[in-house]
């Protein structure tokens, strides 16, 4: 049975400018959680929550 070979070199390729990529998906999940934290101060400081303020309730 024969060992798999490995490649002697490793391509380099270039960091994807737009879709999925790391950037991209740290750069959303930080606004994520910075919405929600003014999401809470808001419900907090005006005592009503975000359907009340949009008039779905």
């Amino acid at each position: 049975m024969a060992t798999p070979t490995e490649p002697s070199r490793t391509p380099k390729l270039e960091t994807p400018k737009y879709g999925f990529n790391t950037f991209a998906e740290r750069i959303n999940g930080r606004a994520a959680m910075v919405g929600l934290v003014v999401l809470l101060l808001w419900e907090y400081w005006t005592g009503e929550g975000l359907l009340h303020w949009l008039g779905w309730l």
